[in-house]
């Protein structure tokens, strides 16, 4: 009884699907990539949808906690630059070399704001994350049983104290996260 062998493996096959799913997924991303607003506009309308399931069923309430708690933490990193400059200034303290702070004066050198949380990965992060606290609020499991005016008042706490910090993070090391309100200036008249 020989029986021919098979071409593959079903890891190999498993595998084989799962990549070319992954690649799928990865040509939808990238040609969303362009389309800031409408990405945006649909993620709002994910969580409105999300915090009408959340009022509605009346429960899972930590899940919408736990949801709240992440989105502070991606949202913090989205507005922190790449390189710490309390971090950078300490280290050029300890180095002597005190040049290596953010430029405050005309003629030392421009350089630009770069996250440590791109915008993408911002919104890819927390699209991901309300789709699968979304997912969360359908299973009975995730309806853990909490007095959630606690949770809404803990998390109001958490988030004045935590955007205080960065602001005067912000303000201490002279930077500003967001383009607007910043001087454009025209190419062609060199202001």
């Amino acid at each position: 009884m020989d029986a021919p062998e098979p071409d593959q493996t079903p890891f190999a096959a498993v595998s084989a699907q799962t990549s070319r799913l992954g690649r799928i997924y990865q040509s939808y991303l990238d040609k969303s990539t362009p389309y800031t607003a409408y990405r945006w506009i649909g993620t709002g309308v994910l969580l409105i949808f999300f915090f009408l399931r959340i009022v509605l069923a009346q429960g899972w309430y930590i899940v919408c906690y736990s949801l709240g708690i992440y989105l502070l933490n991606l949202f913090l990193a989205f507005l922190q630059p790449k390189i710490d400059p309390s971090l950078t200034q300490d280290e050029g303290l300890e180095d002597g070399d005190a040049g290596s702070s953010l430029p405050t004066k005309k003629d030392e050198e421009f350089r630009p704001f770069i996250r440590r949380l791109p915008e993408f990965k911002f919104w890819h992060s927390a699209t991901r994350a309300i789709a699968i606290s979304f997912l969360c609020t359908w299973f009975s499991i995730f309806n853990v049983p909490v007095f959630w005016p606690v949770l809404v008042v803990y998390f109001l706490i958490l988030f004045s104290l935590t955007m205080r910090r960065q602001i005067q993070h912000m303000i201490k090391y002279r930077y500003v996260p967001f383009s607007f309100g910043k001087a454009r200036y025209n190419q062609r008249s060199g202001h």
